[in-house]
C-alpha cells in the first residue's frame, strides 16, 4: 500500500469539522496527537474506511447529538493500523501489533486512542488476522456489525431464498455472502450496470424500481422467504406483496411499522471476529471501490455520499 508522509512526532494529521455539514466542511489539520492512558491503546491508522453513518451524524447538529457528538468534531469511525502506545493496565495486546476496529467519528487521523473498556462499534480494537491487509480491514466493523445484525434478524439457511436490497453497496457486499455462506439463495437489487458485480458477489441481479415485485416473482416462482432492504423500503414493500412475513424482513436506514429494524450495535464483537476470519481464509471479499489520501477527503466522502458506489472506499493514511 502507497504509504503518505508519516506523521511528525507529537502531531497528528485529522479530518476536523468546525460546522456541521456535507463534505464542504472536512478539512485537514495538524493536531496534538492523542496519547494512550491507563486502559487505553494508541494506533497509528494506516487506512481508514467510510460509511454512511460518517456523513449521515455530522449533516447536522441535531443528528450530531443523538451520537454524542459536539464541534469540533473528527470524521471516520472504521479504521485499521498497528499499536505503537499501550497505557497502564492493557492486556493482550502490544505495540506493534496489527490492529482494527471503531473509533467513532474519528478515525480519519493519523493516531486514534481506543479504550478497552468501550466494547461497542464506536470503541473497539481487535487483532488483524494474517491474510487480511489493513485496507480490506479498514472496511469491515461497521459494514460487517450492520450485515450480522440485520441476518440475524432473518436468519438465513440452506432452503431460503432471500431478497436484498441494495446488494452492491457497503454492507451488502458482507450480507450476500454471508447469506450465501449459510446456505441460501440472494436475489440483489441493483442497476443494470451493477448486474456483473452482484453475480460475482453470489447474487441474482434483479433491477430495482417500479415492477421489482414481478421480476422477482418471475426469478423466484417458488416465492422468497427473507428480506432485507438495506437502503429504504422499496424491497419492504416488494417482499410483503411477494408474501414474507414482517418477522422475516428486516430493515437498517428506514423505519416501517411491524418490520424489525437493525444496526451494528445490535452485533456482537464475535460476529466482526468471524468475518474477518472468512477474510483471512478466501471465503468472504471486500470490493474496494475507491481509494483516497487524506488531503482528498472531501472528494472521497462525496464519492461515498453519492450512495451508487460499489463496494467499499478507504482513505490511506
Amino acid at each position: 500500500m502507497a504509504q503518505s508522509v508519516r506523521p511528525q512526532a507529537g502531531v497528528s494529521r485529522a479530518v476536523r469539522l468546525d460546522a456541521w455539514g456535507g463534505p464542504e466542511v472536512l478539512d485537514v489539520r495538524d493536531v496534538p496527537a492523542p496519547q494512550a492512558g491507563p486502559g487505553q491503546i494508541r494506533v497509528r491508522v494506516t487506512a481508514a474506511g467510510l460509511n454512511p453513518m460518517d456523513w449521515i451524524m455530522t449533516a447536522d447538529a441535531g443528528t450530531a447529538a443523538r451520537f454524542g457528538l459536539s464541534l469540533p468534531a473528527g470524521f471516520g469511525t472504521d479504521y485499521a493500523g498497528v499499536i505503537d502506545q499501550v497505557g497502564n493496565g492493557v492486556t493482550g495486546f502490544e505495540p506493534g501489533d496489527r490492529v482494527f476496529g471503531g473509533a467513532l467519528s474519528r478515525a480519519v487521523a493519523d493516531f486514534v486512542v481506543i479504550d478497552l473498556s468501550g466494547g461497542t462499534a464506536a470503541e473497539e480494537a481487535h487483532h488483524t488476522p494474517d491474510g487480511v491487509d489493513d485496507r480490506t480491514a479498514a472496511t469491515l466493523t461497521i459494514a460487517g456489525r450492520t450485515a450480522s445484525a440485520a441476518l440475524a434478524v432473518i436468519d438465513p439457511g440452506p432452503g431460503d431464498t432471500v431478497l436484498i436490497g441494495g446488494a452492491g453497496g457497503g454492507v451488502g457486499v458482507f450480507a450476500v455472502q454471508l447469506a450465501r455462506i449459510a446456505g441460501a439463495r440472494v436475489i440483489g437489487t441493483g442497476s443494470a450496470a451493477s448486474a456483473g458485480f452482484l453475480r460475482d458477489l453470489g447474487a441474482e441481479p434483479v433491477a430495482y424500481g417500479d415492477g421489482l415485485a414481478d421480476r422477482v416473482r418471475a426469478l423466484a416462482p417458488d416465492g422468497i422467504t427473507a428480506a432485507l432492504d438495506l437502503h429504504g423500503t422499496e424491497t419492504v414493500e416488494a417482499a410483503r406483496e411477494l408474501g414474507v412475513p414482517d418477522g422475516r424482513i428486516c430493515t437498517i436506514a428506514a423505519q416501517v411499522d411491524g418490520v424489525p429494524a437493525a444496526n451494528g450495535a445490535n452485533a456482537t464483537p464475535g460476529d466482526l471476529i468471524e468475518i474477518a476470519r472468512l477474510v483471512a481464509s478466501g471465503r468472504l471479499r471486500v470490493p474496494i471501490a475507491a481509494t483516497f489520501p487524506i488531503a482528498e477527503i472531501r472528494r472521497a466522502a462525496e464519492l461515498q455520499a453519492g450512495r451508487h458506489v460499489r463496494g467499499k472506499v478507504v482513505i490511506d493514511l
